[in-house]
């Protein structure tokens, strides 16, 4: 069900529970956290602190859209390869604890600089490919995040769903994060135009420049092409969250996501 969602790792000044009543002042239904959110990985509670998270949220009329896997693909090693892999199987028997099926995730970090660009896309393939084998029997969903230097192009996230053949692998539509990359706005309206029948979830995110020159802006204030990203959606019938992501300087005390719920409330 659609809903009028945020993010919550980038607010500062707030806890959890104080995250979740401003957010919910301003407006907000649902909401995408962190893994580290819901789950100790070095004391796993097989999903308890995960089910104490969703009924905070649902205390004050917040479901959870998504959480972030936190997970990178791009090892030097085989060995830690293999452990982000079985990492990523914890991390989808954990997630539905927390009341959703969609896992954000990433593609990979590079860390280090130590694997060749010439292998990043060998590496997600198998990854993802190995994830699918249990995406069905957890009821579990992934959502590729064009996040970062190693997933930020729309015609790779599309050529990496097709080549691994799951329904269950789909995007996180981050709107500003090609432009980040560097991509040119009629490149990126060609990116929400082909993966909108893919997406899962999103990150509703407005801003101007690329790189060392970007700034971040509340949505409908940057040069982001928001109206034709919603369009797209929307004809491809999207019916999840719109998460607002705010990057601007009015992050104290959520004003910036005050007048980024106003455009979604808007427009949506």
């Amino acid at each position: 069900m659609s809903s009028i969602g945020v993010i919550h790792y980038n607010w500062p000044g707030y806890d959890l529970e104080g995250f979740a009543r401003r957010a919910s002042e301003i407006g907000y239904t649902s909401c995408e956290l962190q893994i580290g959110d819901i789950w100790d990985e070095a004391d796993d509670d097989d999903g308890r602190r995960a089910e104490q998270v969703r009924a905070l949220f649902d205390s004050v009329g917040m479901t959870i859209s998504a959480v972030a896997a936190g997970n990178d693909f791009l090892q030097a090693e085989r060995s830690d390869w293999e452990a982000q892999v079985a990492r990523y199987r914890r991390v989808c028997q954990i997630i539905p604890h927390a009341g959703t099926d969609i896992i954000r995730s990433d593609g990979g970090w590079n860390r280090g600089g130590l694997v060749p660009e010439g292998k990043w896309d060998g590496m997600m393939l198998e990854a993802f490919q190995r994830c699918a084998e249990f995406l069905e029997e957890l009821n579990v969903r992934i959502a590729l995040d064009n996040h970062g230097v190693s997933t930020n192009d729309g015609d790779w996230q599309l050529s990496l769903i097709e080549r691994v053949g799951s329904s269950r692998l789909g995007v996180n539509l981050d709107t500003m994060n090609y432009r980040w990359f560097g991509h040119d706005l009629d490149k990126i309206d060609h990116f929400y135009e082909i993966l909108a029948p893919h997406v899962f979830h999103t990150h509703m995110k407005d801003g101007t420049g690329s790189r060392e020159n970007y700034k971040g802006a509340a949505l409908g204030e940057g040069e982001i092409h928001l109206d034709h990203a919603r369009a797209c959606l929307v004809k491809a019938g999207y019916d999840g969250a719109w998460t607002a992501e705010y990057e601007g300087p009015e992050a104290e005390g959520g004003i910036g996501y005050e007048k980024c719920y106003t455009w979604l409330k808007a427009n949506i």
